[in-house]
Order: structure tokens, then sequence, then C-alpha cells
């Protein structure tokens, strides 16, 4: 597992569509890749080979994708920002991955197209 990091910038709170966020899975080497959590959007370009195209976790790049993330899924069809359907003890994980990427990654804005069920929360 990653160490905590203590170079990590202060957040930002750019506004980001879900289509916008698109264009940072990692595809164009130009641009930093992004994963969201629960609305928050991360940079994670220096771990480009395991969240870039052909990583391990590619899935989640370019998207919110906290209900695969609460499910422990790597499944296409469960790299969804709705993560209101889930159990308690997915919620926790799903909790416990934001944290995760809170103390290893900056933070560059937030999804403000999030599904209804869990715009705000």
């Amino acid at each position: 597992m990653q160490p905590e990091r203590t170079d990590i910038a202060p957040p930002k709170d750019d506004p980001f569509t879900q289509e916008e966020l698109k264009a940072y899975d990692g595809k164009d080497a130009s641009k930093p890749v992004y994963v969201a959590i629960k609305g928050t959007v991360f940079d994670v370009s220096r771990k480009r080979e395991t969240y870039g195209p052909g990583g391990s976790y590619a899935i989640l790049a370019g998207k919110d994708g906290s209900r695969a993330l609460g499910l422990s899924s790597l499944k296409p069809e469960d790299a969804v920002a709705d993560w209101s359907t889930l159990e308690e003890k997915d919620r926790k994980t799903l909790d416990d991955w934001h944290s995760f990427f809170t103390k290893r990654y900056d933070i560059v804005g937030r999804v403000v197209d999030l599904p209804a069920a869990v715009a705000n929360k």
C-alpha cells in the first residue's frame, strides 16, 4: 500500500461534469489522469501506469466510479457514480477508499452533476 504523502496540494474546487471528466481517462498523454470518488476529483497522474490505459484500475479513470470502489469491483457496469444502493458495509468500504485517495492524491475539483440520489451526500 502507498504511504501517505506530505506534499499534497491544497484542494481545488474546480467544477467538472461527468462528460468533461471523460477527457481525463489517460488516453491523451498530454492530459492528467483523474478519478472521482463521491464527487471529489483526484489527480492520479503520478500513478498513470495503474489508472491509465492498460492499468489495473483503468476502469476508474475519467469518471466517478464510486459504486465499483464500494463493491470492490472492477466490472465496467459497476464503475458508476450512483452509490445510493450500497449496503452499509460497502458504504464503509467506499468511505475508506475516499480517505485513502485524500491522503495520497491532489484534489482538483468536484463533479457537479452527480445522480440526484447521491448529489448531496
